[in-house]
């Protein structure tokens, strides 16, 4: 029996892989500094009752019986835990190197992109669950269907030979992978520069040894149809592709089209998403589900957390919507959806990272000024600082200073209690509030405390 020992294993993607492992029966142990400042005490608690032993982040929980030390890409070499390990000369692994471990010993399907892949991760999951595949899914976010999944709802643990991942391409560990079937949502500028993504999506599509599925709405992700001879390809918008949603209509509770004269509605709202679905069924009718099982599965496929989840509707009519919007292409896709519906938005936008929020600046402007309507607000918080050496050389003050000139109404308020106090003024009947940004985990936290305030 392998013993795991992860580093920062409350991680969406750590806690997902560590709870795979432990399910085929590895023993895990793990340590997290957020676990020692006393925070998110469910989610440590749910994986202690999975059977994970936690220890604090001060290198006591290895062990000369620890047969690997398990980090993300950017861990440092100061970690007590990282220093122990090599002490005791106990192999160092990143979590990229272990999850495509576990996914060669399946038949994989990787799921890339720079947006929408972690919805796309659990539509292909849902399918093959309902078509009765029995996969295994190790996800990014947890995913509603199965949100008490192994404690966590962002695994699922099945007996049969295939496995759902979401691959990820910020730390360039996308190259690990060599899966049955590659699948590229979207390419667009993120965490790395233009060329560089297309370098990695492109080595991605090529190494899929039974296909490829790709947008052709994304010129980038398109381009790569000559990388592998059997691609799908899907598009929302009447590109040429093999699977075409028509007549796509939003309605109250999600979107509705068609696909080859077949009414298709999906529980979510948002062109986004009928994208997505598009990418999902491809990817399963390669390994040879039908498309009407795709299709049954996806009417009851209930979405992702914190992609435009509505924590609540108050009496007096003012929905609050938790989202993990957070480059130009998620924002855009966010607030294109919400537009097709009624109501003022009032959106709370925390940026992360100094590095990707520079990178981004331009994006995220265009982005906001393009789809708010003079009549929304937008409010930002300062950068989401997780922590380590960033150049903190630029503000979201700097942000709301490009947007101001749009004559947008906007506002840069670093603390929460003051924004909390101007979105109870401003919120009536008919507005949508909107807190937007990734990897501060709070975030969802502060959606409920609007939630309240407004009720």
């Amino acid at each position: 029996m392998k013993r795991y020992f992860f580093c920062g294993i409350g991680g969406s993607g750590m806690s997902a892989l560590a709870l795979a492992l432990k399910s085929k029966g590895a023993q895990i142990d793990g340590s997290d500094r957020a676990r020692d400042a006393g925070a998110y005490a469910d989610k440590f608690d749910a994986l202690e009752k999975q059977g994970i032993c936690l220890f604090p982040q001060d290198g006591s929980g290895l062990n000369e019986q620890t047969d690997a030390l398990v980090v993300s890409s950017a861990v440092e070499e100061t970690i007590p835990d990282v220093v122990k390990a090599r002490e005791f000369n106990i192999p160092v692994y990143t979590r990229a190197r272990l999850l495509a471990e576990f996914l060669h010993e399946h038949n994989g399907i990787a799921v890339g992109g720079t947006s929408g892949k972690t919805t796309t991760t659990g539509m292909i999951g849902h399918i093959l669950k309902e078509a009765g595949v029995d996969p295994s899914v190790i996800n990014g976010g947890v995913m509603l269907n199965y949100a008490d999944s192994s404690g966590l709802g962002n695994v699922i643990v099945g007996k049969g030979t295939f496995c759902v991942v979401e691959a990820d391409e910020s730390d360039g560990s996308i190259e690990l992978y060599r899966p049955e079937v590659s699948i590229v949502t979207s390419i667009s500028l993120d965490h790395k520069p233009l060329e560089e993504l297309r370098k990695l999506f492109g080595d991605f599509v090529e190494r899929a040894s039974v296909g490829a599925v790709l947008n052709a709405d994304n010129p980038d992700a398109i381009a790569l149809k000559s990388r592998n001879s059997n691609v799908l390809s899907f598009s929302v918008q009447g590109a040429d592709a093999d699977l075409k949603a028509e007549d796509i209509t939003p309605e109250k509770e999600g979107v509705r089209f068609t696909l080859d004269g077949e009414q298709i509605f999906l529980p979510m709202i948002g062109r986004h998403n009928a994208a997505n679905a598009l990418a999902a069924i491809a990817a399963v009718e390669m390994i040879g589900v039908t498309r009407s099982q795709a299709i049954q599965a996806l009417a009851t496929f209930k979405g992702i957390h914190r992609r435009l989840e509505t924590i609540g509707v108050t009496k007096k009519g003012i929905t609050v919507i938790d989202d993990f919007a957070h480059n130009p292409e998620k924002i855009a896709a966010s607030l294109s959806a919400l537009k097709e519906y009624d109501g003022r938005l009032i959106v709370i936008f925390q940026p992360h990272g100094f590095k990707p929020t520079k990178m981004l600046r331009a994006g995220i402007v265009e982005a906001f000024d393009r789809f708010l309507s003079l009549d929304d607000t937008l409010i930002m918080p300062e950068i989401y600082y997780a922590g380590g050496t960033a150049q903190k050389d630029i503000s979201s003050a700097d942000l709301i200073k490009d947007l101001e000139k749009t004559g947008k109404r906007v506002h840069f308020i670093p603390n929460r209690k003051k924004i909390l106090a101007l979105v109870k003024g401003l919120a009536v009947k008919g507005d949508r509030i909107i807190v937007m940004g990734a990897r501060d985990e709070t975030l969802s936290d502060f959606a409920r405390d609007i939630y309240e305030a407004v009720s």
